[in-house]
């Protein structure tokens, strides 16, 4: 990860920086977010009969955090709930991922924001939080209808765009004036259209979409 792959994104009177991976990057605060990483995905879904998976999700995963981190090098690191895909699933990471987790936590403040799928990795160093504010923005991971300017994910946005000769569909971070709402970051991740009923309700009317390419595009949320 480069920084000419990053894309300039203003909130709130603050400067950002978004990354094609789906990382934000707040320079003045030095504080890198990520959100659903659903790690343990392809794991759960083997045990519990579904779809079978490449099992290689998590390491997948773990190399572009490993590479925000060295391209950023944050002195906090927010993660916005669902980092795990289920309350059990750190139990089932290899012993050689928790270490690459470990080493990236090591020497800065990382916040896990509590999920719906799971509480936050409570067998893991760093702060466990329902959510938390940094100055003015609170970061949770659940959007809520309120004037509190937010950034949140939980809804894994994406976007479609027409080209002449095809659809075009993007992973895609949403933003208008009150909320952010950061796309997933995990390897193994649905989502919904940015049209949904769901953001037609939270997001204004000039919210705006970028679409998670080399770099990120800002266009006009497709609604």
């Amino acid at each position: 990860m480069n920084s000419d792959v990053s894309t300039p994104l203003e909130f709130q009177g603050n400067s950002f920086h978004l990354f094609a991976s789906g990382a934000l990057y707040w320079p003045a605060e030095r504080l890198l977010c990520v959100s659903d990483l659903h790690l343990g995905k392809s794991t759960r879904y083997a045990k519990s009969g579904g779809a079978s998976l490449p099992p290689y999700e998590v390491q997948e995963t773990l190399s572009r955090m490993e590479e925000a981190i060295e391209a950023t090098q944050p002195d906090t690191v927010v993660c916005l709930g669902d980092s795990f895909d289920a309350v059990d699933s750190q139990d089932d990471i290899l012993e050689s991922d928790y270490l690459r987790l470990t080493a990236m936590m090591a020497g800065r403040s990382w916040i896990w924001i509590e999920g719906n799928h799971d509480p936050g990795p409570v067998g893991l160093g760093g702060q466990h939080l329902k959510s938390v504010n940094v100055r003015g923005i609170t970061f949770r991971h659940i959007a809520e209808t309120t004037d509190t300017p937010e950034i949140s994910g939980h809804y894994h946005p994406k976007a479609r765009i027409r080209t002449r000769a095809r659809g075009l569909s993007f992973r895609a971070l949403l933003v208008d004036q009150k909320r952010i709402i950061m796309p997933a970051f995990g390897t193994y991740t649905g989502g919904l259209w940015s049209d949904h009923q769901v953001f037609s309700a939270l997001m204004e009317d000039r919210a705006q979409a970028y679409l998670l390419r080399q770099p990120p595009l800002k266009i006009p949320m497709p609604r």
